[in-house]
């Protein structure tokens, strides 16, 4: 079973990033929406959501959103915030949801990349694609990869209360592999692993021609600074949906 399946809905996967900035988060989508401008009650699909963070917060703007995730866990958890405007479902992303429906759909925090073969990628960008309306927007946030290289920690200690976390770094086939090792609450020794494509720039570009949406914009922070491949954080970018016009 793919790494993500399991690893996700791990308890001790939020024990690991238990200290992730909901303030961080809040201050971004503040941002795209100053940036975005949607108009109210907006359809909006939230890729990848997890649990629901970034969805509450584009629900509590008055936007019709809704979340989608592969673990089952994290829908669980993400339904108890469901609303009249807010709504979860356990959806893989490379699968056909809602087609032409959406006016805006985010994948944040690196919510991609994580399939073995190009082919998936692709199938999700098409799905992605395929759930917007023409004219609509996609916005993917996703690591900087020669940043990430550059600064790359391949070894650390991480302590979360009585729980200590060794993990490894290493670029392999292409894609950013993290070893995870700790022993769980029996003392048991356990390991994940979480591996990550190391799309650049230009793959993204690539890639998501072929799901007729193109790149409109990129920003290289969380504050939507400007985007330098060698010094930005993140890769954030904007793709808009066109449906490519048949020859005559």
């Amino acid at each position: 079973m793919d790494w993500y399946f399991n690893w996700f809905g791990s308890p001790y996967y939020k024990i690991l990033y238990q200290d992730r900035d909901d303030v961080e988060a809040q201050e971004f989508i503040e941002c795209l929406i100053g940036y975005l401008q949607p108009a109210p009650k907006s359809k909006m699909l939230d890729i990848a959501c997890g649990e629901g963070r970034f969805a509450r917060q584009l629900a509590e703007h008055g936007f019709d959103v809704t979340g989608i995730d592969i673990s089952h866990e994290s829908i669980e958890l993400a339904k108890a915030a469901e609303s009249d405007n807010l709504q979860f479902f356990n959806q893989d992303m490379r699968l056909p949801f809602y087609i032409n429906y959406f006016d805006f759909a985010f994948n944040f925090f690196t919510s991609f990349g994580y399939f073995s073969h190009d082919r998936d990628h692709l199938l999700a960008a098409k799905s992605f694609a395929g759930a917007l309306k023409n004219n609509g927007i996609l916005v993917i946030d996703y690591l900087n990869i020669d940043f990430v290289l550059a600064n790359l920690v391949a070894e650390e200690i991480i302590t979360r209360g009585s729980y200590e976390f060794r993990i490894t770094r290493k670029l392999e086939r292409n894609h950013l592999v993290k070893d995870i090792y700790y022993n769980d609450a029996d003392n048991k020794p356990c390991h994940f692993v979480e591996s990550v494509a190391a799309f650049t720039l230009s793959d993204f570009i690539k890639m998501f021609r072929q799901a007729d949406l193109s790149l409109v914009g990129t920003f290289g922070d969380y504050n939507l600074g400007a985007y330098h491949p060698l010094d930005s954080p993140r890769l954030i970018m904007i793709f808009k949906k066109k449906y490519a016009k048949s020859a005559s």
